[in-house]
């Protein structure tokens, strides 16, 4: 099954492609902004590097948030417009799921990204399944979750908000990214069955952005 991944919801312009197993090419650019610009030409580039024809794809996998509302958006565009014209299946992927599996398959693990004005968002799994649904929250009250969650034993904390989460867990091992691994994403979609439920982004809190009037864009 070959499977093209791409993120664009954090910090970075992210692809893969995956083959049963195999990654056949996987690229990360770091950028606050122009994923627009970026993720066609990198895809493109890419297929031609793996010498894979777009038409070969199964399955086209994108991270739905949350995160970067502009980034996820982009991502979510270019995915779909693909599947759409590929006539294949797009199959939506949590950031915070995927961060979590490429820290780490088993045992307990946070996936926390900063979300900035003092929040995190936060997901927890044990052994690979999530213990509680993403959310955003203030930062006491994710460490409060946290500690409520942990049942002891080692734990890791991953993503750009675990060093805010560090101090609740003192053994837990941190690594602080602020990507998710595109290949994590393409196993994910891997593993997932059909029917797939509409890919669509996950807003954990309005955005910041205003159209003229005040109206917070949909």
């Amino acid at each position: 099954m070959k499977i093209l991944a791409l993120d664009t919801c954090l910090e970075a312009c992210s692809a893969a492609l995956w083959d049963d197993g195999r990654t056949l090419d996987a690229v990360s650019e770091p950028m606050a902004r122009g994923h627009q610009e970026r993720l066609a030409p990198m895809v493109a580039e890419m297929m031609a590097r793996a010498g894979v024809e777009f038409s070969a794809l199964d399955r086209i996998a994108v991270t739905v948030g949350p995160g970067s509302f502009t980034g996820l958006r982009v991502g979510l565009a270019f995915a779909k417009g693909l599947a759409l014209a590929l006539d294949r299946p797009c199959v939506g992927v949590g950031v915070l799921e995927a961060l979590a599996t490429g820290a780490a398959n088993q045992g307990f693990v946070a996936a926390a990204v900063d979300a900035k004005r003092g929040q995190v968002y936060l997901q927890v799994f044990a052994d690979g399944r999530a213990i509680m649904a993403p959310d955003g929250l203030d930062i006491p009250v994710a460490a409060a979750r946290l500690a409520e969650l942990w049942g002891g034993g080692p734990a890791v904390l991953v993503g750009s908000g675990a060093p805010l989460l560090a101090g609740v867990l003192p053994e837990a091992q941190v690594l602080e990214t602020a990507v998710a691994d595109p290949v994590a994403i393409a196993r994910l979609a891997a593993v997932a069955r059909p029917p797939f439920a509409p890919a669509r982004p996950l807003y954990l809190r309005a955005p910041d952005a205003k159209l003229p009037g005040g109206i917070t864009p949909p």
